[in-house]
């Protein structure tokens, strides 16, 4: 099978919201409305479509990021459900990297949320356009102006209102769409399926008026056909309206605001419209950048099939022991059975076959164009973030952001047969999952897995015994540190060993120089050619970076320094790249002991929502934990507390909260930035 869609007619989409905000419930909606799925499945009964894995289905919340394509009229529509606990943040990002267009779901009683926030900021840092959802109009509490209220002031976003809400809580009935003004009401026996456009009654007609001319007025603002039209008092017909919307949506200068209910089944289909409508194709986002692999050229890749071939693995997934990688293609088009090149590990790939995805289910395809995401089978050493390309145009995307671990747990081994199958399902899952970081502890040999967060570390647990059906006992969580140094310090080491049967000769002289945090590490050589030839300049490097994956104090990964190459010798036919490698990481350590090392830990944000009455308690305990209160907030008799505290005093703090609220507090905790220890 061939997908023959128009590249035009194709919106990459995500969904992005806070846990619970309805993001999953809106996607079974939108996947059941375009005929994509024949019953509508709900997360609190473990059914929905999207939340496929066991782990999502019993804890309610979506973990993997799901794909699946329906149509919406002549569109075709490719959505990414992304996670929204904070454990899973890599997932979203790596989702919004490849998305055109993304739809923010908030609840109208909670509004803008912490994690909220911080997906909406992921999607500016990659120019996302976005429409805002206010969802769960029909909860107690719904406030459909304080959430665009939020949007405003939280997110820095200019909404700009294309519907209000008929009625509210148990009363919301349906909405007015401010463009063609008119009414839309659905009918609760079809399951929403249907719905009917009527006048708007008179009792709302002047509320609906106002709202029309400051959407007018707004799209005036950055439109200038709007403004003519505006200013000589002309009649704006719907198509130049929805046009400017278009216009303003996709130049991210304003964000357009629908509301609706999706559990109720009210407010689906006018979204699916403003997808349709506002969000941009494939050929409306600017061209992907990149460079060539070997120049360093700046290249731009166009949105066109005929064109050299760029795409990106965004996800990798191991679905029934097999590798399943997921790309998007931005330029030219891939077939099943042909080849691609992989520019990072310079290697050429077969592509075995070419899926449409759907969730966990699949559909064959025999090419794939650009624009499209799609699921590959036949990837054997190609990974998350690498490109692939022609070896003939060689590409290679901007690279992904990961995020560092901060939580680790000791896993051994239950059995023999547990031993010789942990290794491989690790290798399977660090395939999959970047964040995840195995290692060996060199003293106790147990295996170390480090993550995002201890949901992160359960889920992958969970999964080894579901999936893979290995066992392991389990450590106690303990915090990942790093290490940095207070003041430079130098070392000169001479390595002259029998290494083989065969006499080894090396000497560096090695100066490591602290670097204001978040820098990262870096090396540099200052010796000449005649010195150290250049050809084991790359060994030095090899040897000081790997020195550096482990400290010289408590042995954890340094961070923020400078290492330069002062000196060294070489001696003709005895020097060797091993020689030199060796040499070079016991130069570095001996620097770092001198550089009089000290340990840094992660330090959390928190945000803390709790009625009025709790707050001196609440704050008292966040004292006690080293903790700095960064802000205090009241909204509608709710406490909102930011604060920021190390991770290693935050275990056993929801426990905590509960007790000092008498239940009635709840928080959210994402990694902030590594500090000094104690």
């Amino acid at each position: 099978m061939t997908n023959k869609i128009n590249i035009e007619n194709i919106r990459n989409i995500g969904i992005i919201a806070h846990i619970d905000a309805g993001k999953t419930t809106v996607t079974e909606r939108i996947l059941y409305y375009t005929g994509r799925s024949h019953k509508i499945g709900e997360v609190h009964d473990g059914e929905a479509v999207m939340d496929w894995m066991p782990d999502e289905q019993e804890r309610g919340i979506t973990i993997t990021s799901a794909v699946t394509t329906c149509q919406w009229k002549n569109n075709q529509i490719q959505i990414i459900d992304t996670p929204g606990h904070v454990d899973f943040t890599i997932e979203v990002e790596r989702s919004l990297r490849v998305l055109d267009g993304a739809i923010g779901v908030f609840c109208a009683v909670g509004g803008v949320e912490p994690q909220s926030e911080t997906v909406w900021r992921q999607a500016d840092k990659y120019f996302v356009p976005k429409i805002a959802f206010v969802n769960k109009m029909d909860r107690i509490g719904a406030d459909f102006f304080g959430t665009v209220a939020m949007i405003e002031e939280r997110l820095g976003a200019s909404p700009l209102i294309l519907q209000l809400p008929i009625g509210s809580e148990d009363n919301f009935s349906g909405i007015i769409d401010l463009v063609n003004m008119e009414q839309i009401i659905w009918d609760d026996d079809t399951l929403g399926e249907s719905y009917s456009t009527e006048e708007i009654p008179s009792n709302l007609l002047e509320t609906a008026q106002e709202y029309h001319d400051k959407l007018i007025e707004l799209l005036a603002d950055v439109d200038d056909n709007i403004m003519d039209a505006y200013l000589a008092e002309e009649h704006i017909d719907v198509k130049s309206i929805q046009s400017a919307i278009h216009k303003a949506t996709i130049e991210m200068k304003l964000v357009p605001i629908l509301c609706g209910s999706a559990l109720k089944n009210k407010g689906i289909q006018p979204l699916l419209d403003s997808i349709s409508l506002y969000l941009p194709s494939p050929v409306e986002v600017p061209p992907i950048q990149g460079t060539h692999p070997e120049t360093g050229e700046v290249l731009n890749r166009t949105a066109r099939k005929n064109a050299p071939l760029a795409a990106l693995i965004f996800k990798v997934s191991m679905i029934e022991g097999r590798k399943l990688s997921f790309i998007r293609i931005y330029s030219g088009k891939i077939k099943a059975g042909g080849e691609v090149y992989n520019p990072t590990r310079k290697i050429k790939e077969k592509l075995s076959r070419i899926l449409m995805m759907h969730a966990n289910k699949r559909e064959r395809i025999d090419e794939a164009d650009a624009g499209s995401i799609v699921g590959i089978v036949g990837l054997k050493d190609s990974s998350t973030g690498e490109t692939l390309c022609d070896i003939k145009n060689q590409i290679m995307l901007e690279d992904m952001d990961f995020y560092e671990p901060v939580i680790s747990i000791a896993i051994e081994p239950k059995t023999h047969a547990d031993q010789e199958k942990l290794e491989q399902v690790l290798k399977k899952f660090t395939a999959e999952d970047p964040t995840l970081v195995v290692k060996q502890d060199e003293d106790t040999g147990q295996t170390i897995l480090s993550g995002m967060g201890e949901l992160h570390l359960e889920v992958i647990i969970s999964r080894m015994i579901r999936e893979f059906k290995t066992t392991v006992n389990i450590g106690k969580p303990q915090v990942v540190h790093k290490e940095a140094i207070e003041n430079e310090g130098s070392a000169t080491t001479e390595f002259d060993r029998e290494v083989a049967g065969q006499r080894q000769y090396a000497e560096v002289s090695i100066k490591i120089i602290p670097q204001p945090r978040g820098a990262g590490n870096s090396f540099k050589s200052k010796v000449p050619e005649d010195v150290i030839p250049e050809e084991f300049i790359a060994s030095i490097r090899k040897g000081v970076m790997d020195s550096l994956e482990s400290g010289a104090h408590m042995g954890y990964r340094v961070t923020d320094v400078k290492a330069v190459l002062t000196g060294g010798k070489f001696k003709d036919s005895l020097s060797s790249e091993l020689a030199y490698t060796v040499c070079a990481s016991m130069a570095c350590k001996e620097a770092l002991t001198k550089g009089n090392p000290y340990l840094l830990e992660p330090v959390m944000e928190v945000e803390i929502f709790l009625p009025e009455s709790f707050t001196g308690d609440v704050i008292g305990d966040i004292n006690s934990r080293s903790g700095k209160i960064e802000s205090v907030e009241t909204n509608k008799g709710i406490k909102t507390i930011k604060a920021t505290v190390p991770l290693s005093r935050m275990f056993g703090y929801s426990t905590s909260l509960r007790s000092a609220s008498q239940g009635r507090g709840t928080f959210t905790m994402q990694f902030s930035h590594f500090d000094r220890s104690g």
